[in-house]
């Protein structure tokens, strides 16, 4: 009986360990990813009166549920999400970029890695591992739309 308790706590414990890539392995493949074109690009900055900004200094008519819409009609956003692996865990490529309508410019654009989950399960929050890690200064259309603070 006690052999079968043992064998029962023990097995999925091995069943996660033998099943796919261990979570060392994917932070080290979203680092390596990330060595080679993670991060933000700036092409061009936008100077934008400050009515275009809320007051935590983002952009104010930034509507995410819009898709390619979602600056407005003079600028295209795009975001792909690429996965790796789905399930437990994930692994994704976060791809955004901001055109210029007008003439179709690329002003900007980010890529992210991430890993999410892969620990055993239980009623703890998973673990997670991006390249880069995500701040304010990570945040593409902020470093592309900049305040014209002479006005």
């Amino acid at each position: 009986m006690k052999a079968l308790l043992i064998i029962l706590l023990i097995l999925p414990l091995i069943t996660a360990c033998a099943i796919g890539p261990s979570k060392r392995e994917l932070d080290a493949e979203v680092d390596r990813l990330c060595a080679i074109d993670g991060g933000i690009r700036v092409y061009e900055t936008v100077v934008l009166p400050p009515d275009k900004f809320n007051e935590r200094g983002e952009i104010n008519f930034f509507r995410p549920t819009q898709s390619e819409n979602a600056l407005g009609i003079e600028y295209v956003f795009k975001r792909e999400i690429y996965y790796y692996k789905q399930g437990n865990p994930d692994f994704f490529r976060l791809h955004t970029q901001v055109y210029r309508r007008l003439d179709g410019k690329l002003l900007g654009e980010s890529v992210f890695y991430k890993r999410g989950g892969g620990d055993l399960s239980g009623p703890w929050h998973g673990t997670s591992h991006m390249c880069p890690e995500l701040s304010v200064k990570s945040d593409v259309m902020r470093q592309i739309f900049v305040i014209n603070n002479e006005e």
